[in-house]
């Protein structure tokens, strides 16, 4: 009989530091944390990309998790993302992933909806340049602004376990030939000065061909109070697409608001997005 692909499904909001037995540590709503003693994690080494067969029970067609169905791509081959990550930590540590690998939150590991299981991911931090190289071996994260949940090793090497979420570029590794960190190209805006410029977020709310209809969309959500709504423009295949969009938004707590207040009003088919 197949083993379930599911055992836990790693969702987290961050809820703040709070005291805990022995020391500090981060506790999540739904009970995860990370570690309340302290180790040194600056020096874990990056997962290093291998060509391996793609796990036997990670990789459904198609699966469904709280009524959404996620297709899992047939390759990895040229796929980057840019989006919010979040972290999973004491709570899942040693349960088995979706690929069937445990989870050991001390290892350079992640878990992403649809890409296929495992990827080789490098994961960039997109307020900071620092990056590293994951494995992809689980699913998740089920929250809708979120892209990719980091193992707690990854997500301390790369500065965001303070405050739980970080602005990330991710980018597909082929194991033949993985393109060494130091050799890319800084993703962030640099200035005149040569200082690295934080990245602007934003909620996007859809994206037409016709221009009309993307005011029709902006003048509801003018009319409903959203006041920082603006139509930006971008060229695919040669056409001009408008992009209805909400921001800059200055936290990831701002945008998952937005969704819910959004949610309210029925528009769901939101996604953050990170210029």
């Amino acid at each position: 009989m197949p083993k379930p692909l599911f055992k836990t499904l790693p969702v987290f909001i961050f809820a703040g530091l709070l005291s805990a037995c022995g020391g500090s540590a981060i506790i999540y709503e739904n009970g995860d944390s990370a570690p309340s003693e302290h180790r040194d994690l600056s020096n874990v080494p990056d997962a290093i990309p291998k060509t391996e067969p793609r796990s036997r029970y990670g990789n459904p067609k198609s699966y469904v998790v709280r009524g959404k169905r996620y297709y899992v791509k047939d390759s990895n081959a040229g796929f980057t993302q840019r989006g919010i990550a979040s972290w999973y930590g004491t709570k899942f540590h040693g349960r088995r992933t979706s690929s069937g690998e445990p989870y050991d939150m001390y290892a350079m590991t992640a878990a992403h909806k649809t890409l296929p299981l495992p990827t080789y991911l490098e994961v960039i931090n997109l307020r900071n340049n620092k990056r590293v190289i994951v494995k992809a071996n689980d699913r998740g994260p089920f929250h809708e602004n979120r892209i990719i949940d980091l193992s707690y090793a990854a997500a301390t090497r790369l500065g965001i376990t303070a405050s739980g979420t970080g602005l990330v570029e991710i980018r597909a590794l082929n194991p033949a030939a993985p393109t060494p960190i130091q050799q890319v190209q800084t993703p962030a805006a640099v200035n005149t000065d040569n200082k690295t410029l934080a990245p602007n977020m934003y909620l996007q709310i859809g994206a037409f061909s016709s221009q009309q209809n993307a005011q029709g969309l902006s003048s509801k959500l003018h009319n409903a109070a959203f006041a920082r709504t603006a139509i930006t423009t971008a060229s695919s295949n040669g056409n001009t697409i408008y992009r209805v969009r909400i921001g800059p938004l200055s936290t990831v707590d701002e945008a998952d608001q937005l969704v819910d207040q959004l949610a309210s009003l029925g528009i769901n088919d939101t996604r953050v997005v990170i210029d």
